[in-house]
């Protein structure tokens, strides 16, 4: 009853009547302006009720009760959603103990020139996992908040630099032809909704410039809420729209990683999860198992552009990955050519100089990128002194966590080896 299409209309007339009423009985003691706001206050009441449980019996089923029950997106949200496994394998990654000369980060410089003692920052910005990586060294692993060694973490946006690693991949196995294939190579039914989806390729996708509409304005029906809480995440990548020519403008658009899983999954045949456990996260090393946050379990499609869970160091190892050009020891587990490519500081193709394939570009120091999530989820990554900053928090706690980390990765450089 409470997910029938009828309910919303009687719950309208039982709210109206329930004011009626109350303005019956107040009427006889009480003014007009009373009277008319104990009627309005009832039907707001219970209105509101009887959506609350209208939105807890429809969670299976609706993105916008998921929206008005779970309300705005946290690092909790992993919990909540179904698990798609990513085993890890049997060869791990060995990382060792490492340290810094004494002093190297007592303190870091904030964004406004200022310096502040890193255990205090990290204390008031909600941080859970920090991580300084240099070569396959831990020379920092903090963990506060309810963080820990073994602790989930979910990466919100940092799972779409996974996805663009899995592109990489299936591009070089085979699988997928080019970045300029069209979109409708693989999912041919969006020619049916509007032609100039031909135009669409999967560059312009993971470049974040396929003019594709997208508006983020945070309320339970616009595309930011429905692109994390959908319940069927195919049928709303095959629901967007075009708002403009691809390759002219770069605009963040959460239904760009959504078809190109659905392209992965396709030209490979292979569930994404599944996919991501055989060719990336066994071969890079990892020491546990992560997972992939699922739409729901009827549909069992990951959420793509967010919900990767895995230990803080195995993020670690991920960034030591792409600071070792994709290889892994003997194994070379990402093609060297694509991790080039995909952390570039490059314009010759898309329109944005700090962002590529799903990386962000460090505009101010050359050859370094991270992956970046919601909340404040960073893999921070500097090949040339092979070092990685991991951080991942409750909350962002601070505007510009790129500044701070960058000053990490410059004091881990100064100090040498």
């Amino acid at each position: 009853m409470l997910t029938s299409p009828l309910f919303v209309p009687l719950l309208l007339a039982v709210a109206g009547l329930a004011g009626w009423g109350a303005a019956r009985l107040v009427r006889r003691r009480r003014g007009r302006t009373v009277t008319a706001l104990v009627a309005a206050l009832v039907f707001v009441a219970v209105t509101a009720g009887g959506v609350q449980l209208w939105a807890l019996a429809a969670l299976d089923s609706s993105a916008v009760a998921r929206a008005v029950v779970w309300r705005d997106a946290d690092v909790d949200d992993w919990r909540r959603f179904p698990a798609l496994p990513v085993p890890a394998g049997p060869q791990t990654l060995e990382l060792r103990p490492g340290s810094l000369p004494d002093g190297v980060l007592d303190e870091v410089t904030l964004p406004d020139g200022g310096t502040e003692d890193l255990g205090a920052l990290l204390e008031r910005t909600g941080t859970q996992a920090f991580l300084v990586l240099r070569g396959d060294e831990l020379v920092v692993e903090r963990y506060l908040h309810g963080g820990g060694r073994e602790a989930t973490q979910t990466s919100f946006s940092v799972a779409k630099s996974i996805l663009s690693t899995l592109v990489g991949i299936a591009i070089d196995r085979g699988r997928i032809g080019s970045l300029d294939d069209p979109v409708t190579t693989y999912v041919p039914e969006l020619l049916d909704r509007d032609p100039d989806f031909a135009r669409v390729t999967l560059r312009s996708l993971v470049t974040m410039s396929s003019g594709l509409r997208y508006e983020e304005h945070g309320l339970p029906w616009s595309d930011d809420s429905v692109t994390y809480y959908s319940p069927d995440l195919r049928a709303t990548a095959l629901s967007v729209q075009i708002d403009e020519a691809p390759g002219v403008r770069w605009h963040y658009d959460n239904y760009n990683p959504l078809l190109v899983g659905l392209v992965l999954e396709r030209a490979t045949g292979t569930p994404v999860a599944d996919y991501a456990s055989e060719v990336l996260w066994q071969p890079l090393g990892a020491e546990a198992d992560a997972s992939w946050s699922a739409d729901s379990l009827a549909s069992g499609f990951p959420k793509m552009e967010s919900g990767f869970n895995a230990r803080a160091v195995d993020f670690a190892r991920f960034g030591y990955l792409f600071a070792h050009e994709g290889r892994v020891g003997d194994r070379q587990v990402v093609p060297a050519a694509w991790v080039a490519e995909a952390t570039a500081r490059d314009t010759s193709a898309d329109p944005a100089e700090h962002y590529q394939y799903w990386w962000w570009v460090d505009t101010e120091r050359e050859g370094r990128f991270s992956a970046r999530g919601n909340k404040g989820q960073y893999v921070y990554v500097d090949p040339a002194t092979d070092v990685v900053v991991v951080r991942m928090g409750r909350d962002h706690g601070i505007d510009d966590w790129p500044a701070v980390l960058r000053d990490v990765a410059d004091r881990v450089q100064a100090a040498g080896s």
